[in-house]
């Protein structure tokens, strides 16, 4: 009998953000393997008390997958869970080819990304009607390398909403790549080390000053980097202005006509 993998997005740091599925698979699985050095500890408050746990920090993929495929071929359940969504920078695409090569059959859970963490935590939208209607979810290239059509410069000129990942260390190439990529200095960026952790700081600037914040602070990892201009806070000043169609009452939807105020013949 062959076991089953479980990759579960575990959110970015607060245990409670794991989805409802995701914490019950965990207390189901005989094997728990878990990025120890992103997923926070109160994951393991969900394994059953005679579940295996292991982190995964100190471990190359082949020593990860020995033990998954062990557990499977023993007809275990396993959950392995990543941090944040296992769909972005998750090291996901390697594990699955070789559950397939075994024929071992898989099941991804999605989980709550840091993006959008960082983004509940800035009390922001990233999508602001008239503002920014494209996300853009990227990272500077170090030793993983980035295709060429992806140039940060190139990214930038759309004007869009970013988000990087793994960049926070190289603060003042990104600044220098967005801002000749067509972001103006003004351009407000967040940038948010370790969302929704016990330590969780924010700092909020624009292209002209954050290189010098972050380095104040110090932040050489685990921080997401937030730039566009619907992180700008004044954009709550001019509300009514940038109010979305679907709630409006002169736009109509399949689930809402609008209505016209009939004339009654009175003056």
């Amino acid at each position: 009998m062959t076991g089953k993998i479980y990759f579960i997005g575990a959110g970015p740091g607060d245990p409670e953000l794991l989805t409802l599925k995701g914490r019950r698979l965990i207390g189901e699985a005989d094997l728990v393997i878990y990025a120890d050095s992103l997923v926070h500890p109160g994951i393991r408050a969900f394994a059953r008390p005679d579940a295996e746990i292991v982190g995964s920090a100190s471990l190359t993929l082949e020593e990860v997958w020995a033990r998954m495929e062990t557990a499977c071929a023993a007809g275990q359940t396993v959950a392995r869970v990543h941090s944040g969504d296992p769909s972005l920078y998750g090291a996901l695409h390697e594990q699955l080819v070789r559950c397939e090569a075994a024929g071992i059959p898989y099941e991804i859970v999605p989980g709550v990304s840091s993006a959008f963490a960082a983004a509940a935590v800035l009390g922001a939208e990233l999508t602001v009607p008239g503002i920014a209607q494209t996300v853009i979810f990227t990272r500077r290239p170090s030793r993983t390398d980035r295709p060429a059509n992806e140039d940060l410069r190139a990214l930038a000129s759309h004007g869009a909403t970013l988000v990087l990942f793994l960049s926070v260390a190289a603060m003042s190439a990104v600044v220098a790549d967005l801002r000749a990529g067509g972001y103006p200095p003004e351009t407000p960026v967040a940038v948010v080390y370790r969302a929704t952790w016990e330590d969780q700081v924010v700092l909020r600037g624009t292209l002209a000053d954050i290189a010098a914040r972050v380095r104040a602070a110090r932040f050489t990892k685990q921080a997401l980097v937030l730039v566009g201009p619907a992180l700008d806070p004044a954009l709550r000043q001019h509300a009514a202005d940038r109010r979305s169609h679907l709630y409006s009452a002169d736009f109509s939807h399949l689930y809402r006509q609008v209505r016209r105020q009939e004339d009654s013949g009175g003056e």
